[in-house]
């Protein structure tokens, strides 16, 4: 019996109409374009601004936009698993409530919380349910309305986050195509470097927390840097390297949206060309779990059936690893 692999067949993403550029964020804190620019490689990042709306609105529009695209029904749908920090309530879902909105009716759907590496750790997951036997089709979201727990405030985070959704679509095959490898960890050593204080069991909202403002992203920026330099370039090789794969075998490098220098040391680590690189933090930020499917999305016209695909990913907890793919259409 031929082993059955998961392979993407379909990618969908959204991002909201609002742009918030530096120049409108220098007008909010001390801070300018040049200095955002020069340590974090971002110009400007989508706001979901609408009251009262939250992740699963563009959870929905980017599985609305790959049903158009792939000629999906919602019934065809067995399986909805969305990587997100920022769910719009405690429960339900992220993806439950996605699921309604699209009118997916009769799947199991779930939220998967692993931060900045949702959208990887949530497409291996996927990935063995699909080689268990059990799924036939199966959607993989990254989304975060990261600009809800942004404070605007404070300069070392805001500039940093915005706001996404992308889904792809999830299939068996018996072809050498679709998810090859992962590599994923986590060192709980993370925590006290970047978290959002309030909120949660430990420490529920109060009248309080909320005056001190501590429902927004914490950030030590130093730490959270040298952990996501070390470990996503190394990482990256680790991938290339159980797999037999050279610099040149690879057809693009897809790295998570964090910090331009953070993929500058991923590309140097790996030896990747960096033509081969796909960057769109300068428009978008970090949109956390959405930002590899979102350069998936914004670069399918350029994927090859064949093209061997590194995607890679660093995040809270700290969560961190690798994904090797071959692109099946």
């Amino acid at each position: 019996m031929s082993k059955v692999n998961a392979v993407i067949t379909g990618v969908g993403g959204y991002v909201p109409e609002y742009i918030l550029n530096n120049q409108e964020l220098s007008t909010m804190m001390d801070t300018n374009d040049e200095w955002i620019t020069s340590r974090v490689g971002i110009k400007e990042r989508r706001i979901l601004k609408e009251q009262n709306v939250g992740t699963s609105f563009m959870a929905a529009k980017a599985i609305e936009d790959l049903f158009a695209k792939t000629g999906t029904k919602p019934e065809e749908i067995d399986l909805v698993i969305c990587g997100t920090t920022t769910p719009d309530h405690i429960y339900p879902s992220c993806a439950s409530m996605a699921a309604e909105k699209v009118g997916i009716k009769n799947a199991l759907a779930f939220d998967l919380q692993a931060a900045c590496s949702g959208f990887i750790v949530a497409l291996s997951t996927a990935t063995s349910f699909i080689e268990s036997g059990k799924y036939k089709k199966v959607l993989v979201m990254g989304a975060d309305k990261m600009s809800a727990i942004t404070d605007y405030t404070d300069r070392t985070t805001a500039p940093l986050f915005g706001d996404g959704a992308a889904v792809v679509l999830l299939e068996p095959t018996t072809e050498s195509f679709g998810v090859i490898d992962s590599l994923i960890y986590t060192d709980g050593v993370g925590f006290k470097h970047l978290h959002v204080k309030a909120g949660g069991s430990a420490m529920p909202t109060t009248k309080e927390t909320l005056e001190k403002g501590l429902h927004y992203t914490y950030q030590e920026g130093t730490n959270v840097y040298k952990y996501a330099v070390t470990n996503m370039a190394e990482v990256s090789a680790d991938i290339m390297d159980k797999n037999g794969l050279t610099n040149e075998e690879v057809a693009w490098l897809i790295p998570h949206q964090a910090n331009l220098r953070i993929i500058d040391a991923v590309v140097k680590r790996t030896k990747v060309e960096y033509g081969k690189v796909i960057i769109n933090i300068e428009r978008f930020g970090n949109t956390s779990a959405a930002s590899i499917p979102l350069c998936m999305w914004e670069s399918e016209k350029n994927f090859k059936k064949g093209d061997n695909i590194i995607l890679t990913a660093f995040g809270a907890g700290f969560t961190w690893g690798a994904i090797y793919l071959k692109w099946g259409y």
